[in-house]
């Protein structure tokens, strides 16, 4: 009853959820479900309870991708992935909760039973809780001004509905990253199925009986919920791209070793990690869609993955015992009197184990945002004491680069644009643009100041950017604004680092603390040769007029601090026509904008 709704009126869900206001539609299914709920002991009848279990279902399917869409218009980008675990917690960490207050319930009616009379069972008061507890949900929602109000589709956009459904269709199928997300939850979600419609009759098999089924549920449960909240910080060197694929496919090689490893003890370790990063995907996955998907297309986006899940998770959890069962158990004889003996349940796991292999593998292809970086690099960095700071208010965007190559026109042009969406844009630059900075940048540029040692010259470059950050860049970002500077931390680290041949190590910690490990959301990487970056300059500064083995030395910091971190950069040819290097940028920082504060719109 619960899976017929999702066959009929899950591609509907979607519609729904961006079609119709989502706040409406969020209060309106709270109440629906709780007026159902208190339905069911009023009519008593179990024909009822079987048609309610239909309506709430179906009321539910509309709901849910109709929330999941809705979170990332409350919280900010950078905390939408602690605000999916709180969600994800809620929805499916309730169970335990739940059990004790069904416990407070059933005494609570022995005592009315014996007092009144009047109630027969402590289900009646369990529905009347549900009940409450949706009409609550509603009235709490009733209370939030974030929602946007009204349909999320432009207007020119709201068609009939199987065009828009079919344009939801066509976005899933036809966007690699969006494709290799619903491909691997689904395929995450039939394998996982298999593993719960057979481990009883596994556990079984090795001698574990009902309490060995009861640890082996605990160890995925608890691993699901470690993976939920600390998987992604365990990887944070690795982008989240990578690291759902990444996961799925750890998940089912753990899952092999499952179905090999005839050993109840080792069997419950390795479970608690397949749980481990089969959480981890879960998270990143939605995380992701939040984060990927314009609002206009998220409530079809979610629709479709959570209907598919569903179909996946019922049609594995009725076909796997079958499958299972017409195994059967074998014994294979081998040497020295050895018999080999396997059963279905185990074949069929690790059938499900290959498959989510290769739906992480084939995830993992798809979404590959790092090519020619290598998985072993990016755990090794991981393992690493991360101190970044990214501000939740407010974006940050610095333009590096050689000499000459663009990036005060750029950022210019970055800025005008900005300024005509509505949005408060600080233009600014280092070294310079503080009073103090002024000083500093006359001793380090000009010509006069004549040799200066390598370590003098950091350390002014690091006053510098201390008195640039915290009078000037700080500020801004607190009051929610586009700050755009030309020249950043890398700057410091490319030519005193590497330019200087100075300790890398060494410059990089002095330029962190004087910028309190304050990062950029986006860094614009303007790479181009120094030999045709230095021939657009008619008068050379200090740095300028360094030889070229230098400037060679500070191309290959920039683009290697690139390679370490794209999730963070974009990397763009500097010797590109300066309107298409304009609309990449302006593609790329859009996806930030929604940390920063916008004072009014642009007419179309």
């Amino acid at each position: 009853l619960r899976v017929a709704p999702a066959l009929v009126l899950g591609p509907l869900a979607g519609y729904v959820a961006d079609r119709l206001d989502r706040r409406a539609t969020l209060i309106i299914g709270d109440f629906l479900r709780g007026a159902v709920f208190i339905t069911i002991p009023i009519v008593g009848t179990l024909e009822w309870v079987f048609a309610a279990t239909v309506i709430i279902e179906a009321i539910t399917l509309v709901w849910l991708p109709a929330k999941d869409a809705t979170i990332p218009n409350l919280v900010p980008r950078g905390k939408l992935e602690a605000a999916n675990q709180i969600s994800i917690a809620t929805t499916y960490g309730s169970a335990l909760p739940a059990a004790g207050i069904f416990i407070v319930l059933s005494l609570l009616t022995r005592g009315v039973k014996s007092s009144f009379g009047g109630l027969e069972a402590p289900v009646v008061l369990a529905l009347g809780f549900n009940a409450a507890s949706f009409i609550l949900s509603g009235l709490v929602i009733a209370t939030l001004h974030g929602i946007p109000r009204g349909s999320s589709l432009a207007p020119g956009d709201r068609t009939g509905v199987f065009a828009v459904m079919k344009d939801g269709w066509s976005y899933v199928v036809g966007t690699p990253v969006i494709r290799g997300l619903v491909f691997g939850i689904t395929g995450a979600f039939a394998a996982g199925g298999v593993v719960v419609g057979l481990a009883q009759v596994y556990v079984a098999d090795l001698g574990g009986g009902d309490p060995g089924y009861g640890l082996l549920f605990a160890a995925v449960f608890a691993g699901l919920a470690l993976g939920m909240w600390r998987g992604p910080r365990f990887a944070l060197a690795m982008s989240r791209r990578r690291l759902f694929g990444f996961s799925l496919t750890a998940a089912g090689v753990l899952l092999a070793v499952i179905a090999l490893v005839a050993n109840l003890a080792v069997v419950m370790v390795v479970t608690l990690g397949v749980g481990f990063f089969a959480g981890t995907a879960w998270i990143t996955g939605y995380t992701l869609i939040g984060l990927e998907v314009e609002d206009a297309l998220r409530g079809r986006t979610f629709a479709f993955v959570q209907t598919l899940a569903r179909l996946a998770l019922s049609l594995v959890l009725a076909l796997a015992p079958l499958v299972a069962g017409l195994i059967g158990e074998h014994s294979v004889p081998m040497t020295d009197g050895a018999v080999l003996d396997y059963n279905g349940a185990a074949i069929t796991m690790f059938g499900s184990a290959v498959l989510m292999v290769i739906v992480g593998a084939v995830s993992y292809r798809s979404m590959n945002d790092r090519p020619g970086t290598t998985i072993r690099s990016e755990l090794r960095q991981s393992l690493k004491r991360d101190l970044r700071v990214y501000t939740d208010r407010g974006v940050f965007v610095a333009f590096e680069g050689g000499e000459g190559s663009g990036k005060s026109t750029q950022s210019r042009l970055l800025r005008d644009w900005l300024t005509h969406q509505g949005y408060d844009v600080v233009l600014t630059h280092e070294p310079g643009d503080t009073a103090v900075g002024q000083t500093i940048r006359t001793i380090v540029l000009s010509p006069e100041t004549g040799e200066l040692d390598h370590r003098a010259e950091a350390l002014l470059y690091a006053a510098d950017k201390a008195e640039h950050i915290h009078k000037l860049v700080i500020p801004a970002l607190r009051r929610g604004a586009v700050v755009v500077t030309d020249r950043y931390v890398d700057s410091t680290l490319a030519y005193q680092g590497a330019g200087r041949a100075l300790r890398a190590t060494e410059v990089e910690e002095i330029a962190r603390w004087a910028t309190s490990q304050l990062r950029p959301h986006l860094t614009v990487l303007l790479d181009v040769e120094p030999e045709l970056g230095i021939g657009r300059i008619d008068t050379q500064d200090r740095l300028e007029a360094e030889p070229m083995e230098f400037h060679q030395r500070v191309r290959q910091s920039f683009l290697a601090l690139a390679e370490a971190d794209s999730e963070h950069y974009l990397v763009l040819d500097a010797r590109r026509d300066r309107q298409a290097i304009c609309l990449e940028v302006r593609q790329r920082v859009t996806e930030l904008l929604s940390l920063a504060e916008r004072h009014h719109g642009v007419d179309a």
